[in-house]
């Protein structure tokens, strides 16, 4: 039994964020010939603070590449973090849509609640109002093991 390898091909992502792939070399005026209004631009050499810019007319897509058509407006227009953070989160959401359903690996992530301590060190803010910090601590175990060994925190704020 042979193994199958999918073809790499190469990904353009529209503006409005559906996936376009070619798994044959194709060139970006014919990229270009559906979306008149639009540029092409390389996903690898865009970085924060650069300017965007145009991949020629005459240039064949690469198989394994990213691409973004923009819109005209964009061209010339120097990148922010923000901007890549969009671009990035539409690409990625254009790529997972790509795959079909049956092959998607599903990936939980738990994510803990953040919790800052605003307090003078002795307390902590809880909805506006100042409660005493509670020195918790493990009781030992009825026969003395190691098991419920105390385990207090010593813990000391710095004041600034």
């Amino acid at each position: 039994m042979a193994v199958v390898t999918p073809a790499k091909t190469a990904k353009v992502i529209l503006p409005d964020g559906e996936l376009r792939e070619y798994d044959r070399p194709v060139r970006v005026s014919h990229v270009l010939q559906r979306d008149p209004t639009c540029f092409v631009c390389d996903a690898d050499v865009m970085e924060i603070d650069g300017f965007v810019s145009a991949v020629e007319a005459d240039e064949e897509l690469r198989p394994g590449n990213l691409y973004f058509l923009l819109p005209r407006t964009m061209l010339k227009h120097r990148l922010h973090a923000e901007d890549l953070a969009a671009l990035a989160v539409r690409a990625s959401s254009a790529l997972v849509k790509a795959v079909p359903a049956g092959e998607r690996i599903r990936q939980v992530t738990v994510m803990s609640p953040l919790v800052f301590d605003v307090g003078s060190g002795e307390g902590a803010a809880v909805g506006g109002e100042i409660r005493a910090a509670k020195e918790e601590r493990r009781k030992p175990d009825k026969k003395g093991r190691g098991i419920g060994r105390r385990f207090t925190p010593e813990l000391s704020a710095i004041s600034e």
